[in-house]
């Protein structure tokens, strides 16, 4: 009997050493983990690596593509784009070994204007288990079982921006809802600032055009449509707001934060947020949801949930101009928030006010959305540089530790991994 224990628990400290028996091991099924807060709850974590250390195994991606890798138990997802960006794949990888156990072409797409920074496979794709979900820059989305099968496609939008397409699908109780904030298609764009005022509506010309759908994932038939009122153009992936009973789609666009009933599409309510090319993801935390607002006036804009109507006048608890995004997302870590400039400055906010805690400069640019996971914030550089600090008021370095390629997408974390894209391999990081 004693021997059998003995042996059980020899077994577990083996299995614990190799990550295997993780107790707080979660799946990270979407753009930013979870909940699309950038949290993980995945404890025993590398703190430092480098391109040869630590480095589980590096698979070659072929093609490009910025979405953001997603994990659910042993399989690892991402999309690319080839032959010039008009061919759309998806891949999955086996999560121990990274061989790739399937690459499906699922589309052809037109090959329209973009911005430099953006990719044509720049969503991050998203999973319930049963199936990964992906979306591709024209607007077109695909269903897939994890054996690589097409359970459906819709291709009903067809979707033009003068940036490309940036934001991620999410999945809500049988539902894919992704937000469709794109300009007026034109043949060929213009060169700034020479652009007609037709080709700079939906971008600097606000329009009633930009729209959110949801999908019914059995089928992919549509199962409403949310419209959006005056907005421009955004990349902005939305998330789920749950409180007291109360559940709400949180989505941001172009001169708007808005919210709306996940049952119908019906949009509840408004708040004014003037600018364009609006990227950051929002968060939550403390009653608020922190926002970033877009080119022209970049304002880091906190409201309060709820109400009815346009609530500009009544629901933003503050704002706040120092330090605010453009590109990569908020990161909320209890009582403070922490937002990372594209030219890596770095700021920490206290949540509830919007004072500035501290300002500190990173090394390099930043595309990446920064993670809390075991107890520390990751923050990834476009270089592959993942500097490693400290959570609260005080500005620490744990680490800095380099891949030496360049990367621009969100990592991901799951059963004791790192998740790292670049624009040529993804790289997984174990303890």
């Amino acid at each position: 009997m004693l021997g059998g224990m003995k042996t059980t628990c020899l077994l577990a400290l083996a299995l614990l050493a190799l990550g295997v028996g993780n107790l707080a091991a979660e799946n990270w099924p979407r753009f930013r983990g979870p909940n699309g807060q950038g949290i993980s709850s995945e404890r025993n974590l590398p703190l430092s690596w480098d391109a040869t250390n630590k480095v589980q195994w590096k698979t070659a991606i072929p093609g490009e593509g910025w979405s953001s890798p997603i994990v659910w138990n042993d399989s690892v997802f991402l999309t690319a784009a080839r032959e010039d960006g008009t061919q759309c794949h998806v891949l999955c990888l086996d999560r121990d070994s990274g061989k790739v156990r399937w690459d499906v072409r699922v589309f052809e797409q037109q090959r329209l204007r973009k911005e430099g920074k953006n990719s044509y496979a720049t969503p991050t794709p998203c999973t319930d288990g049963e199936k990964v979900y992906a979306v591709f820059n024209d607007g077109s989305v695909v269903a897939l079982d994890f054996q690589g099968k097409v359970a459906w496609t819709n291709r009903e939008v067809s979707f033009y921006s003068r940036h490309g397409l940036g934001a991620s699908p999410i999945l809500h109780e049988g539902l894919l809802i992704m937000p469709y904030d794109g300009s007026q298609r034109v043949d060929q764009a213009g060169n700034w600032p020479n652009n007609s005022d037709f080709e700079r509506t939906g971008w600097q010309i606000p329009w009633d055009k930009s729209f959110i759908v949801a999908l019914d994932t059995r089928t992919g038939k549509r199962v409403w449509t949310a419209r959006r009122g005056m907005s421009r153009i955004a990349h902005v992936t939305p998330f789920i707001w749950s409180e007291g009973g109360r559940v709400e789609l949180i989505s941001c666009a172009g001169d708007c934060i808005q919210g709306f009933d996940l049952k119908t599409g019906e949009r509840l309510w408004t708040v004014y947020s003037r600018g364009e090319g609006v990227t950051p993801s929002p968060v939550y935390g403390e009653g608020l949801i922190f926002t970033s607002s877009g080119f022209e006036a970049t304002t880091i804009r906190t409201v309060k949930p709820g109400g009815r109507g346009d609530v500009t006048a009544t629901h933003i608890a503050w704002e706040q101009k120092r330090g605010a995004p453009t590109q990569s997302s908020l990161l909320y870590v209890k009582s403070h928030l922490y937002a990372v400039t594209d030219n890596g400055m770095l700021t920490c906010y206290t949540a509830a006010t919007g004072e500035v805690v501290y300002q500190e400069r990173l090394q390099g640019a930043f595309s990446a959305s920064p993670v809390y996971a075991d107890g520390r914030i990751y923050l990834l550089n476009e270089s592959g540089e993942t500097t490693v600090i400290a959570p609260g008021p005080e500005f620490k370095v744990l680490a800095r530790n380099r891949l030496n390629e360049k990367a621009q997408a969100s990592m991901a974390v799951s059963q004791g991994r790192f998740f790292i894209r670049t624009a040529q391999h993804l790289y997984c990081i174990a303890p």
